[in-house]
Parts: structure tokens; C-alpha cells; sequence
């Protein structure tokens, strides 16, 4: 090997090399590989799956192959590459696993298995675990007896170690079949996984305040699907008609409501330490967006029934942002592009399939982007101006004035037009949440959105966009920005979109709640229909008032929406909670099947993108309060308390 070569090597994984004799520097640390989780780890004999798990020093190219790598802990079989995520674990139910693990670091580790797998309680803590200490070998045996999806991990005593649930990239999946399962998998396990850079690792080790949010400056989270960012992550192509089964797992201490583009899934299948306490979705749940809590598992189908360009990704706006993703090989200096947690889905025509054809519209809509000057808060003009839509139609023009744009109205089985004109100094582009568009070009993801013969575009400032499509099915929807999501959708380029059967008018007790903005921006605070300070509502006794409840804020992933019987924000009395009970009719805009109906407590934890939909009728006259609190999951550092709220009458 060439001197120089030598050289490129040592500087690539981060050592000096002495000139003059031969090098005694310890060998280079080994390069970490995306894991797709298809190939097995281990050998199967007897039931019996050994696998060993070396957690090793490795090097991670974070920003990207032309710049040094970091130095990280990961996990590699014996002889192989080190994997983010880690070696992946597939059995049938009923197999022994007898896991084997070689701590090759200078720290002792704590390797962790969830008990549930074994038939052990699923909740936090409850894990069977074992301390590795450096440069020794432990073995941990469990029984795969439940099946499910689940993550294997192991900690340090760092604070990022336990903060981030992990160090380093020591996670992985693992997966127990039914056990007549013995054919390949028809299905993919896609791992969300989220790493510190060194300079956050070295600031969560120091850090003691229990602030919300750490500073920029701190550092960056990176986040991966199967080891990889946006634009770079597995491509899934099917083919219309099929049935698509897959895995999502959580392997990270962050929030992640998970939206599909154009089609609903059924969850099949949910878990996690956290699942009871944001809500276990009932098996068979039909949804466009899932909140997935800290270490929490998902089996979905779905089936595409139009072919095209679609998208699967996190609705946590700030876990699509470029600085927290891998870097990637774009022509996107702005750094408008959506990154990180997304997945993009072909979806072929079946032969002799007809081509989609766009509907004739019955109704046209103008949806005009606009900005004003920069908003000044306390003195300061701040970075992010007040943008919004303007709604247009037959020369009605519907102005809200302010950082929030208009419901938009539609019938069920009505084409409509909607003309998204762009008089913004930058681009911009619409998705239609939960909406069943008959062709993804007009699904709002520009360059992406269509399918081989056209791309959306950008809206480019001064240009327009015509998006035609049939809304299938009455329910709550929303609107938003699809450019720079974390800017746009704050500055207020977001909507409710409320689809009617046809010949229904909206009842003076049907209501839209829709929460926006930022817990910590003064700017663009916290808001319900665009207002800090809601006005008061008015029901009537006797009357079926409908509450359809939206979340697209930026910052405030797990809030609780409940209605009280007091007014809003006032301290309960004794403990008391005063909540009432409403009826649950509709998540994301499909009903809810009857069983699922029954009246409960008015408490409902709601992340971003979804909408749920609640029924209640009032017996008394008297004031109510629908309130917001903030309810952060253990271990997220996120003060809890009252957020916003609406006061609402009761009169007769």
C-alpha cells in the first residue's frame, strides 16, 4: 500500500500516524453499515437461536463520506461489520435465545431484553438484563414466547447513555413470528433510531437543568430508518392490489406519530413500554397517522388501490429538518427538502390497469400563500414572518388576517379545483392530510409526488398549481405546507379541511379545535384556531355537539386535549379532575367501528397530524372548559402543565 494511501486511511477514522517506522496505532476503527433487517443474525438449531453481539468502537460517517467520521459504540456479529441498527433477530414463537454479549469497549454495559417477549409485563423497567463488564462476555437466555416487534439495547453510565435510552447505536430489532412461520417474511421491519453527535453526547453527559428544549448550539439528534436519511433511505416499490405488512419499531426515546400519504393502515398489532399510557390503539384501528411513544413496536398493512409516488414519514416536523439527518447529495442549498424520518413508496399500475383521470371539477378554489412583514414581539422582529392562505371562491374571499389560514369546506364525492397560487418570496407547495387522492402528482411532496412521466414541483414565488381530486369520504382533515414543513407550517400555512356528506350543513354545535405554533416561540405561541385567547363557545343543553380536534403544532408532540366541568385553567378541587365523558366517533377522519364508540372520560392524547373526532351532549346548563395540557411521557424533559384552552356555555 501506498504511503499516501496510508495517510487518507488514518485520517478518514480519526488517528496521526507516526512517520519513519511502522505504524503501532490500534487498527482503524471499522466503518457501521445501514442494516435493511432482512438477513438474520445468529444461528438457528433446535429452537434454539445463539447469536453474539460485540459492542465495539466503530466509525460513523454523521456528516457524510467526505468529512471524518465520528467515533461510536455499535454492535457487529464476530468477523462482520458493525450495523445501525444492530444485528437483526428473527424467530418463530417458541425459540430459545441465548444472546451472547462481548463488551469490546472500555466501559462496563448493561445489555437489556423487554420481559414481554417472554410473557413478562410490558412497562418501563421491566426488562431482563445483564452487566457486561469491559472486555468480558456475558450470555443472556430468554424464551421468545409472545409474538411481537421489540428492541434490544444496551446503556452506559453516561447521561447521553441514559437519556437517549441507548449509547451509541447499541439497539436493535427483534422480531418473533407466529410459529407457523417458517417460510421468509412477506413483510420489511423498518428501526427508527436517533443518534447524538459527539458535541450534544458530551452536553447531555454534563447537563442537570430539565429543560425542554437543549440549545442549538448544543449539538445535533440524527435521525435514521434502518440506518439511513431522506433521500437515501430503502425505496419500497408494490404494485397496486398488493398487501403491504410492516414493522415499525421505535428504537429511539423520542416521539414519533407516523403518517402514510394517500391510503389508511391498520395497525394490527401495538406495544412498548408507553403503550397504555398514550393510548394502546385498538387492533384493526384504521389511520392515516400513529403516535409511536419511546421504544413502542407496530405491525401495519395496507393496500394501495391507485398506483403513484407516496410517502411514509414522522409527522414531528423537527425530525425532517436536513441538520438532523444524515447528509445527502441534493440540489437543495436552501435546505427546503424534507430529510430524516421518511420512507418513499412506487406504486405500480397493474398490467392493463387504466390510467387515473383527473376529475372534472364542480367547484373552483383559489388558496392564495401570502406573507406579511416580519412579526415583532417585545421590541425584536422576529426571523419567521406571518404567512397564511387566503381562501377564494366565486369572489368571496376569506381573510383570517394573521399566522392561520382558513377552513376549507368540501362534499364528499364533489371534484373539486384548487388553485394554490404562490405570492410568497419563496417556494411552497400543499399536501391534503388524509385525503385519498386520486393521483399522487397532486399529494403536495414536490419532486417526488407524481410518478416516471411528471414530478410535482415546487410553487415557485409568482407561480400556481392546480390540485384536482374527489374527497371519497366525509370526515376531519387537514391542509399544510410541504416546503420546509418546521418554517412554513409555523408561520401559519396550515388549515383544517372538514369534508360534508352532501346536502349537510354545519350545525351550530359542530366545532373544529386546531392547534398550532410553538410552546417556547413568542412569535408564533401556542394556538386554537389561530387565537392565544379563544373566545367563548356556546352548546345547548340536549344537543349532539360535535368536537373535531386537529394537532399540527411544531414542538408539542404528546398533548392532552380534555373537557372539564369548570372553567378553563382553574385548579381542581380536592384532586378532582371535573372531566366529563364524550363520545369517540372518528380517528383521522374515518369512523371508529361501533365497538369502539362507547362513552368514556373526555381525555385524549392527540400528537402531530392526527384528528379525532368526539361526540357530547350536554345535560345542564353551566361552563365547560376543553383545555390542552402539556403531558410529556417519562423521561422527556418537557415541563407538564396547562397549555391553552377554550371556554365554553352551556346555555338551554
Amino acid at each position: 500500500m501506498h504511503t499516501q494511501s496510508i495517510f487518507a486511511i488514518a485520517a478518514i477514522v480519526g488517528f496521526v500516524l507516526p512517520t519513519g517506522r511502522a505504524p503501532t496505532s490500534p487498527a482503524p476503527a471499522p466503518l457501521v453499515q445501514a442494516n435493511s433487517n432482512i438477513e438474520r443474525a445468529g444461528v438457528l438449531h433446535d429452537a434454539v437461536l445463539a447469536v453474539t453481539l460485540e459492542a465495539k468502537e466503530s466509525a460513523f460517517l454523521i456528516d457524510g463520506p467526505h468529512r471524518p467520521p465520528m467515533r461510536i459504540a455499535a454492535f457487529a456479529e464476530p468477523g462482520k461489520a458493525p450495523l445501525m441498527p444492530g444485528p437483526f433477530i428473527r424467530v418463530p414463537r417458541g425459540t430459545q435465545l441465548r444472546l451472547s454479549i462481548r463488551n469490546s469497549l472500555g466501559t462496563p454495559l448493561t445489555f437489556l431484553v423487554p420481559a414481554a417477549l417472554r410473557g413478562g409485563p410490558d412497562r418501563t423497567g421491566a426488562d431482563d438484563s445483564v452487566v457486561v463488564p469491559a472486555g468480558d462476555m456475558k450470555t443472556v437466555t430468554t424464551n421468545a414466547t409472545v409474538p411481537g416487534n421489540y428492541v434490544y439495547r444496551a446503556t452506559t453510565a453516561r447521561g447521553s447513555s441514559i437519556k437517549a435510552l441507548m449509547e451509541g447505536l447499541l439497539a436493535g430489532a427483534i422480531v418473533i413470528d407466529t410459529a407457523s412461520k417458517s417460510e421468509p417474511a412477506h413483510d420489511r421491519v423498518f428501526v427508527i433510531m436517533q443518534t447524538l453527535d459527539s458535541a450534544f453526547a458530551a452536553y447531555e453527559d454534563t447537563a442537570r437543568a430539565p429543560i425542554a428544549v437543549a440549545p442549538a448550539e448544543a449539538g445535533r439528534t440524527i435521525f435514521t430508518i434502518n440506518g439511513r436519511s431522506w433521500p437515501n433511505t430503502d425505496r419500497i416499490h408494490v404494485t397496486v392490489g398488493d398487501s403491504v405488512h410492516w414493522r415499525v419499531i421505535n428504537a429511539s426515546s423520542e416521539i414519533h406519530p407516523m403518517h402514510l400519504h394517500g391510503f389508511y393502515y391498520r395497525v394490527d398489532g401495538f406495544s412498548g413500554p408507553l403503550a397504555d399510557y398514550q393510548g394502546r390503539p385498538q387492533p384493526g384501528l384504521h389511520v392515516v397517522t400513529q403516535l409511536m411513544s419511546p421504544l413502542s413496536a407496530m405491525s401495519i398493512t395496507w393496500s394501495p388501490d391507485r398506483p403513484g409516488n407516496w410517502l411514509f414519514h414522522c409527522h414531528f416536523a423537527i425530525h425532517l429538518e436536513p441538520r438532523n439527518s444524515l447528509p445527502a447529495e441534493t440540489e437543495d442549498p436552501q435546505m427546503r427538502d424534507m430529510a430524516g424520518l421518511v420512507l418513499g413508496v412506487e406504486v405500480a399500475a397493474r398490467p392493463g390497469m387504466a390510467a387515473v383521470r383527473e376529475p372534472d371539477a364542480k367547484r373552483h378554489l383559489r388558496l392564495i400563500a401570502i406573507a406579511d412583514s416580519s412579526v415583532h414581539h417585545a421590541g425584536r422582529a422576529d426571523t419567521l414572518p406571518s404567512m397564511r392562505f387566503v381562501l377564494e371562491e366565486h369572489g368571496r374571499r376569506i381573510d383570517t388576517g394573521r399566522d392561520f389560514s382558513p377552513e376549507i369546506d368540501l362534499t364528499r364525492g364533489e371534484p373539486v379545483s384548487i388553485m394554490i397560487v404562490n405570492h410568497l418570496t419563496e417556494p411552497t407547495s400543499v399536501h391534503w392530510h388524509g385525503i385519498e387522492v386520486e393521483d399522487s402528482y397532486v399529494d403536495g411532496v414536490p419532486g417526488f409526488s407524481g410518478d416516471s412521466k411528471r414530478l410535482a414541483p415546487e410553487i415557485a414565488p409568482g407561480d400556481s398549481f392546480e390540485a384536482r381530486f374527489t374527497p371519497p369520504r366525509s370526515g376531519t382533515f387537514m391542509y399544510h405546507a410541504h416546503v420546509d414543513e418546521v418554517r412554513e407550517q409555523t408561520a401559519g400555512l396550515e388549515g383544517a379541511l372538514i369534508v360534508r356528506d352532501p346536502g349537510a350543513t354545519a350545525s351550530p354545535d359542530d366545532h373544529a379545535f386546531f392547534l398550532k405554533g410553538q410552546r417556547f416561540n413568542p412569535a408564533h405561541p401556542l394556538e386554537i384556531n389561530g387565537e392565544t385567547n379563544p373566545d367563548t363557545i356556546v352548546l345547548h343543553v340536549g344537543r349532539v355537539a360535535r368536537f373535531r380536534i386537529l394537532n399540527l403544532s411544531t414542538q408539542t408532540p404528546t398533548p392532552t386535549v380534555s373537557l372539564t366541568a369548570r372553567e378553563v385553567g382553574a385548579p381542581s378541587k380536592s384532586g378532582a379532575t371535573m372531566v366529563v365523558r364524550w363520545r369517540p366517533v372518528a380517528k383521522d377522519g374515518a369512523a371508529l367501528p361501533v365497538s369502539a364508540q362507547a362513552l368514556r372520560a373526555a381525555r385524549q392524547i392527540i400528537s402531530m397530524g392526527e384528528t379525532y373526532d368526539f361526540e357530547f351532549v350536554p345535560m345542564h346548563p353551566g361552563l365547560l372548559g376543553l383545555e390542552v395540557h402539556g403531558t410529556p411521557p417519562p423521561g422527556i424533559r418537557a415541563p407538564p402543565g396547562f397549555l391553552i384552552g377554550v371556554p365554553i356555555r352551556v346555555s338551554n
